[in-house]
């Protein structure tokens, strides 16, 4: 999101030129084309692994499942910014000149925000989705569809524009649609105003819903699991109805465990949730065993939604809180580090499709599956 500027309009900046002098020629120097590889190799990775998520749920039958078209349609997103964000900013960074006219400048920017806002608030969307399946598990389950997903879809990229959009309405840029003049194409904090609304409504509020979301899931599993997992351990399987309670309290802990995976838990609890071959009788060491499976579960879920929370704060709150400091003009940092701060935002997109499907047996598969197809072709 290249919202780079320094306060107090459009010709200030280092980046500014005027007609009679060029633009520095790109790769002028080792340290800017080493630049260039290493945010070009990251944009690919990006791309491919992206593509990789979208293409493992579109093949697998297995995979299409509400939560995860959420997945999807995150990585679509963070595609989108791969392809069409994170290309043109190498270009400029490495040029220290906009080259490309006022019109393709007007419509990165706002790809550029619009992208990157509807990323962040994909997070948010699917945050949601997993506090309701925790915490509503059978009323949401009748809810669950292809058409509320959709409907969540929609709504995050109408959001997105909005909060995109108004700049287009007061930016005035020099050069017309060739670009004669148009040597800088960054986002002006002139509008203080406006600088306060889209970054509290791409970032500020959508990190409060997720922190706020995310605690109540991990307040509720550990209410479920010192409610359930106590008895669990000292049920005997020798009653029909002890059994049957010790069968429930399993599935409801391995459920909260897969929420933070959006898995189908049909597959990955069969382990769990199996009964006995002898019949009926469960021992001691057998109901343990089950147990630590999904004690396991729970630390692994807890890492899970650690990482989660983690790399989106750092990839997105150094840059947001730069922006507002902008916007106030309590700083002015040099080009590096605004650079700098976009990209650690950008990285946020390579992120994302690793921490929401590296823990899900099913993608694993899935790739697996992919990669197969591509070596055999």
């Amino acid at each position: 999101m290249n919202m780079e500027s320094l306060p107090g309009g459009g010709g200030s900046g280092p980046n500014a030129t005027n007609g009679s002098v060029p633009p520095a020629l790109p790769f002028a120097d080792g340290a800017a084309a080493a630049t260039a590889v290493v945010l070009g190799l990251l944009t690919v990775l990006t791309a491919l692994i992206n593509a990789a998520v979208i293409g493992a749920i579109c093949t697998t039958r297995k995979l299409r499942l509400p939560a995860n078209y959420l997945i999807c349609s995150l990585a679509v997103t963070d595609f989108l910014v791969a392809l069409l964000v994170m290309p043109v900013s190498i270009l400029y960074m490495t040029t220290e000149a906009w080259t490309l006219g006022r019109v393709a400048c007007e419509l990165w920017l706002s790809l550029d925000m619009t992208c990157c806002t509807c990323s962040i608030l994909h997070l948010c969307v699917i945050a949601l989705d997993r506090y309701w399946a925790i915490t509503k598990a059978i009323a949401y389950a009748r809810k669950r569809s292809a058409r509320r997903a959709a409907a969540m879809v929609a709504a995050v990229w109408v959001i997105s524009v909005f909060i995109s959009m108004p700049p287009l309405f007061w930016r005035q840029r020099p050069g017309g649609g060739g670009g004669g003049g148009l040597h800088r194409c960054v986002i002006e904090h002139d509008h203080l105003g406006y600088t306060i609304y889209s970054t509290v409504g791409a970032f500020y509020i959508p990190m409060a819903v997720i922190l706020i979301l995310y605690y109540r899931i991990y307040a509720a599993a550990k209410t479920l699991y010192q409610k359930r997992g106590g008895s669990a351990r000292h049920l005997s399987g020798r009653s029909a109805g002890s059994q049957n309670s010790a069968e429930r309290c399993r599935s409801d802990r391995c459920r909260v465990a897969h929420t933070f995976c959006a898995s189908d838990p049909s597959n990955s609890e069969t382990a769990a949730e199996k009964p006995d071959a002898d019949g009926g009788e469960t021992d001691a060491d057998g109901q343990d065993e089950k147990n630590q499976i999904c004690t396991s579960r729970e630390r692994k879920a807890a890492r899970i939604l650690g990482l989660i929370l983690g790399a989106f704060i750092v990839c997105w709150l150094p840059f947001f809180l730069k922006e507002v400091l902008v916007g106030l003009r309590v700083v002015r940092p040099s080009p590096a580090v605004s650079d700098f701060l976009t990209w650690l935002g950008y990285v946020n997109s390579l992120v994302n499709p690793l921490l929401y499907t590296s823990f899900n047996d099913d993608f694993k598969a899935a790739f697996k599956k992919l990669l197969g197809r591509k070596e055999h072709a």
